[in-house]
């Protein structure tokens, strides 16, 4: 299974950078990973609704232009369904028997993702109800797709 992760915004926190990367290395053995960065448009401390909806329709673009027609593409945010840790280890496993040898994550930057690009997702869900900084998201993503291909091979890891 190839899994990619579109994040919208840059990491810039040597902390994340660090352990982003450290589950990219445990996940070497278990799928073919790309996390693909594209940049957020600035739009100034005080925006308006108007400046924050065209800088995520900019955003939106720059995403819809880098995905393929056969993306699976699957969207985060939190007012969408929950999966426990199990569960998102059978939603992983189903979509890889259903044939989705490609697998998308998309996080959206701060203000969210442009209706456009939502309308390309066909899934999705919410790593919880709380919010987190879009740079975070990409760390709990990748832990929870580590933790599911543990869970599904049975190893240890899990608790």
């Amino acid at each position: 299974m190839k899994i990619k992760i579109y994040a919208i915004g840059y990491l810039k926190e040597m902390y994340l950078k660090l352990a982003i990367n450290a589950y990219v290395e445990r996940l070497k053995p278990y799928t073919n990973l790309q996390i693909i960065e594209v940049a957020d448009e600035a739009i100034g401390n005080n925006p308006n609704a108007k400046d924050i909806e065209i800088a995520k329709n900019k955003e939106g673009k720059k995403v819809l232009k880098l995905l393929k027609k056969n993306e699976y593409l699957v969207g985060l945010d939190l007012t969408n369904k929950q999966l426990t840790s199990e569960q998102f280890a059978v939603y992983l496993q189903d979509k890889l028997v259903a044939g989705r040898a490609n697998l998308s994550f998309v996080i959206g930057g701060s203000h969210g993702l442009s209706k456009e690009l939502k309308g390309r997702c066909q899934d999705w869900l919410a790593l919880s109800k709380m919010t987190f900084l879009h740079q975070m998201t990409r760390l709990i993503l990748l832990e929870q797709i580590y933790r599911a291909f543990k869970i599904n091979r049975n190893e240890p890891y899990h608790k």
